[in-house]
């Protein structure tokens, strides 16, 4: 019986090209918050919503992708990587997703402004949070080559360097999270009580996109020590 899946094919005996296609889902995904948060600047609900749609289109691509990695990862399946560690680096690229549609959920069931205090930061901390995912999507389309090279030699070489620029990237979202927070709670005052505990949790989850990259960065990092 022929398959409909879109990714099957991508399988043959290696489940990494799909590992691949699932992270360009998550970026796809995470690149949307920026025109999110650009609406919501510009006070604009109708691109905010369409931004939103998109992001929530992009995760259920990401879960698609994933359950189909799971169901085609037989256990007797022989790899150069344990079943175990590549479902784990899995799951940790799908959290980014995750927590990228929390964040656009929240915006959509809860309509706010962003406080005046925060208007000139938050773009930026979006913006570099994008930048995780971005460099964390070029770790793992190194994947392939390093398995290729049973994780050693100048692929593992460049991927370390890689993944240390994820972690540099990272500290920076959270020296701007923190700053934001740090705002926050110096003009709260100014805000409803609700609104500052909204915001506060909108720059926790967007930095935990930042977290979770670092997280798929570091698990690899693991793969390539072993």
């Amino acid at each position: 019986m022929r398959t409909t899946s879109p990714i099957a094919g991508l399988f043959g005996k290696s489940p990494f090209r799909p590992m691949q296609e699932h992270m360009k889902a998550v970026a796809e995904c995470v690149a949307q918050t920026v025109p999110l948060f650009e609406a919501l600047h510009d006070g604009d609900r109708e691109k905010l919503l369409a931004a939103k749609d998109e992001i929530f289109k992009f995760e259920q691509q990401a879960d698609d992708i994933k359950n189909e990695i799971r169901s085609r990862l037989p256990k007797g399946l022989f790899m150069p990587v344990d079943r175990r560690d590549l479902l784990d680096l899995l799951n940790a690229q799908d959290s980014i997703a995750d927590t990228a549609q929390d964040v656009a959920g929240l915006l959509d069931l809860r309509r706010m402004e962003i406080p005046k205090a925060l208007k000139g930061k938050i773009l930026p901390y979006v913006q570099r949070t994008l930048d995780a995912v971005t460099k964390c999507a070029e770790v793992i389309n190194e994947l392939d080559e390093l398995v290729e090279t049973g994780f050693r030699g100048r692929a593992g070489d460049r991927v370390e360097e890689m993944v240390d620029a994820l972690s540099a990237i990272e500290g920076e979202t959270d020296d701007m999270g923190m700053d934001l927070v740090r705002t926050l709670f110096e003009h709260e005052d100014e805000m409803k009580p609700l609104s500052v505990v909204f915001w506060y949790e909108q720059i926790q989850h967007i930095g935990d996109i930042a977290d979770y990259a670092e997280d798929v960065g570091d698990r690899l990092r693991l793969l390539i020590a072993r």
